[in-house]
């Protein structure tokens, strides 16, 4: 029997060699009301679990770096196998609630409107030049600069944090004590391991190592009586390569190379380790496997040993880019990206989807649903095999084309990765890999996650932190990823997970018993490694909580994500399209897009992958319904939704571009407003208790991307497609997201008008349904002509084409809604025009 995978043709068995060694037989989502949970001090200990390893035990010319995991003692000299780290959490029961800081400070203007101004980090220059069809910015970032220095910094004091926030001196207490906790366990790493460095390299120790004598398989296992490593290179002998067992529960073999000097596990032949436990015989697919895949015909998954020869491997080419000042996310699923009903490649995309994700404008794509998982309907969250790339796509190798692809583009490939939980799955996944409930997890209810049928991870865990931290490190230092976005960090954060939560801003909802001190320990390691030892690479962090200290670098007692997503918002232009437009608040508009913390970054975004999905709609489908069906066709006449719907399509992902924060995001296809909602291929379901869920006969009609809407010239997506393009180069040219300058002059709720300056633009947005505003006057901060720079009422765009783009608007002196200057523009219905001051 053999199987075919994405062009390779992998074996499934082969002549057995002849043993030397005997052996024994053998979106989801958070938010609602509630009211804080609380428990009592606990701090979980930490098991530490260095180890003597043998590399090769018929080998000597194995160096002692490799016999010894703990660096700098020698196995005889360990007076136990485990150190335990004990620490109770200090009570912040009666600390008293402070405000919360947005970071924003706000002023009354003499009109009575309120006006927003903050501080950000000042904008790099431009380069003009234009090389080829690859962006000025994009050739800017990628053009080689000295690089920065990889090591990982000392802690420090973990006070700025109060500087930055005054009201978190309330709770020194809990934070003071939560930067100990993450300086002992730095500590403990150093003495331990040799540092971050060494101990987020798990992968060159556990797992399947190649040496020029042949292959060493390790596995920690610690609830295992007996292990075997079995598969198509021994015929599933399970006598044929029994494991020993090492100190603090790891297993391990050594394979040596045939007689020919051959390697004794062939590229692409199925393995799996056979495992004695308390749950019984189980074969399972080994923890640190680099590549999983699904036998046609068959459910689980099988553990794939890759590693082609030297001459097949894909040599990465081009040079990571340098990280933008201004980050646009271009959101996608490799599986789904394709116009046609049908399960797409990693090839195709790259190919395909890649160079459009460029043209648009975007400059960094986020990827969804690498990681191995068994469900395909999971959205890729209930990963299976952590260290795996998704096998339904093609090959690892063909996943660094991929990447590498992305970055001669000038892009950004930034991985949607899955730390949070992981599947319930006991024969493809980790749950349950040694027998026992509490190997990699939490043991009972609390390493059950019941609203995301998944296991929650014990972070309290030595070999689990080094098999995270070396998770992450993997998919940097292998497949060139050049940051995360962290999925479910709410959930992580706190061990009521964010259920049933609805975060008001009071402090205590953040600093108390309920706050899971072992996972934010873990955030902050894992940051730490990712940018000590990759300083260009981001991180994104999915948060709904507003945890403070989120995006403050770990030096300075943060968590140390780059950015935090916003995730109010989204939500709220939902809450907003249910409204009639007369009963739309610009103020509430406003505020949910400016609420956030100073100094600490966000992605906003008005729709991601969740409001794309069955059971919810996208902001297209919500604005125009069924009318998408019939009426998208621009040789039929239009309906006064569909104006609507095309109108506040293009100004809501405006504003949300323009206030929402440093980063923007766009899940593929809503550019255009793609129709429909994604909806994975099914069966039916039958429950427990006897109910169904119905299914879509497996259908894979509503699992793909319409590119091809969007391209059309005779349909109206082109024009939403076409502002969006304009909308991301305008970003590109400006930076306005990260400009220095913002102020909001105005948000008239009678006029619906909102005013607001980025940088030496003005951005005039009219959400009025039917009033028309001539010489309406709008502030400004810097005196001189301004022009059009982008108008959604472009007939280019799908609009009505009521602004004359050749016209000059010259600024008057004189304060107006608190601004020194002032100029009058003709402001037409549903309508957002931006005005940048002209240099000429």
């Amino acid at each position: 029997m053999a199987f075919a995978l994405a062009g390779i043709r992998f074996p499934a068995s082969r002549t057995a060699r002849l043993p030397s060694r005997t052996g024994f037989e053998g979106k989801r989502r958070t938010g609602a009301s509630f009211s804080l949970f609380s428990r009592k001090n606990r701090f979980a200990g930490i098991i530490i679990a260095g180890s003597s390893y043998d590399t090769d035990p018929t080998s000597t010319t194995v160096a002692a770096s490799e016999e010894v995991l703990v660096p700098g003692a020698e196995s005889d000299d360990l007076s136990s196998s485990t150190d335990i780290i004990s620490d109770t959490v200090a009570s912040s029961g009666n600390l008293q609630v402070s405000q919360e800081t947005t970071g924003l400070m706000t002023e009354e203007s003499e009109a009575g409107q309120t006006s927003i101004s903050s501080e950000f980090v000042g904008e790099e220059s431009m380069d003009d030049d234009v090389k080829g069809a690859v962006s000025s910015q994009a050739i800017k970032r990628i053009e080689e600069v000295q690089e920065k220095p990889r090591f990982v910094r000392p802690p420090g004091t973990g006070q700025r944090i109060y500087e930055i926030d005054p009201s978190l001196k309330g709770y020194r207490g809990h934070l003071d004590y939560r930067y100990d906790q993450y300086k002992k366990m730095r500590e403990t790493i150093d003495q331990y391991e040799g540092g971050l460095d060494a101990f987020s390299r798990g992968y060159e120790k556990f797992g399947f190592q190649r040496s020029a004598n042949g292959i060493t398989y390790r596995e920690w296992a610690p609830g295992a009586k007996w292990a075997t490593l079995i598969g198509d290179f021994n015929n599933w002998n399970p006598n044929a390569d029994v494991m020993t067992r090492k100190e603090y529960g790891v297993w391990e073999v050594f394979l040596p190379n045939n007689a020919d000097g051959s390697p004794p596990i062939p590229h692409g032949s199925r393995v799996k380790i056979r495992m004695d436990t308390p749950s019984g015989i189980k074969d399972s697919i080994p923890a640190w496997i680099k590549f999983s895949v699904q036998a046609p015909g068959e459910i689980p998954y099988n553990g794939i040993y890759y590693d082609p020869p030297e001459e097949e491997k894909y040599v990465f080419q081009h040079a990571q880019p340098k990280a933008p000042k201004s980050l646009r996310i271009y959101e996608s699923h490799v599986g789904m990206s394709s116009p046609e009903p049908k399960i797409n490649t990693y090839a195709s995309f790259r190919d395909d989807v890649l160079p459009r994700i460029q043209r648009l404008g975007y400059n960094a794509v986020q990827i969804m649903a690498i990681q191995e998982h068994s469900y395909y309907a999971s959205f890729g969250y209930h990963v299976t095999n952590f260290f795996a790339p998704s096998s339904r796509f093609g090959t690892p190798d063909e996943l660094k084309s991929l990447i590498d692809r992305a970055h001669e583009l000038g892009l950004l490939v930034l991985m949607d990765i899955v730390h949070s939980h992981a599947s319930n799955n006991v024969l493809d996944g980790l749950n349950q890999f040694d027998g026992t409930d509490s190997h990699y997890f939490h043991s009972g209810s609390r390493g059950h996650h019941w609203m995301w049928d998944s296991r929650l991870f014990n972070y309290g865990s030595w070999e689990v932190i080094r098999f995270l931290l070396s998770n992450a490190r993997w998919w940097l230092e292998e497949y060139k990823f050049d940051g995360f976005r962290f999925d479910g960090v709410t959930s992580m954060m706190y061990t009521h997970h964010g259920l049933a939560v609805g975060f008001t801003g009071s402090y205590n909802e953040y600093f108390g018993y309920a706050t899971d001190m072992d996972a934010m320990v873990y955030l902050m390691l894992v940051n730490d490694m990712i940018h000590g030892l990759y300083p260009e690479a981001v991180a994104i962090g999915e948060d709904v909580s507003g945890m403070p200290t989120f995006c403050i670098p770990v030096q300075d007692g943060g968590v140390g994500f780059d950015y935090r997503l916003h995730m109010a918002i989204p939500d709220k232009w939902i809450e907003i399209m249910k409204l009639k437009d007369e009963d739309w608040k610009m103020g509430e508009i406003v505020h949910t897009l400016t609420n956030r913390r100073w100094l600490e970054k966000c992605v906003a975004y008005a729709e991601s992958h969740d409001q794309a999905l069955v059971g919810d709609k996208t902001i297209a489908f919500w604005l125009m319904d069924k009318d998408m069906y019939d009426f998208m066709a621009l040789d039929l006449p239009s309906t006064p939704r569909i104006d609507r719907g095309i109108a506040l399509h293009k100004m809501i992902r405006l504003i949300t571009m323009g206030l929402g924060g440093e980063g923007y995001l766009n899940f593929m296809g809503n550019e255009f407003g793609h129709p429909e909602w994604i909806d994975f291929p099914r069966g039916e379901q039958q429950l427990p208790n006897g109910k169904v869920i119905p299914g879509n006969n497996d259908s894979y009609d509503k699992c793909r991307r319409r590119f091809d809407l969007g391209d059309a010239d005779y349909l109206r997506y082109r024009g939403m497609q076409e502002f969006d393009q304009a909308m991301q180069h305008l970003e590109e040219e400006s930076s306005f997201m990260t400009s220095d300058h913002q102020y909001i002059s105005r948000k008239d709720e009678q006029d619906k008008i909102i005013v607001f300056e980025r940088g030496d633009m003005v951005f005039v947005f009219n959400f009025h349904w039917t009033n028309s505003y001539f010489d309406y006057r709008v502030g400004c901060l810097k005196p001189g002509k301004y022009k059009v720079v982008l108008d959604s009422d472009d007939k280019l765009f799908g609009g009505f084409n009521r602004i004359d783009h050749t016209s000059e608007y010259f600024s008057t002196d004189g304060l107006y809604d608190n601004r020194p200057c002032s100029f009058s523009v003709y402001a037409p219905s549903r309508t957002a025009v931006v005005y940048a001051l002209s240099e000429d």
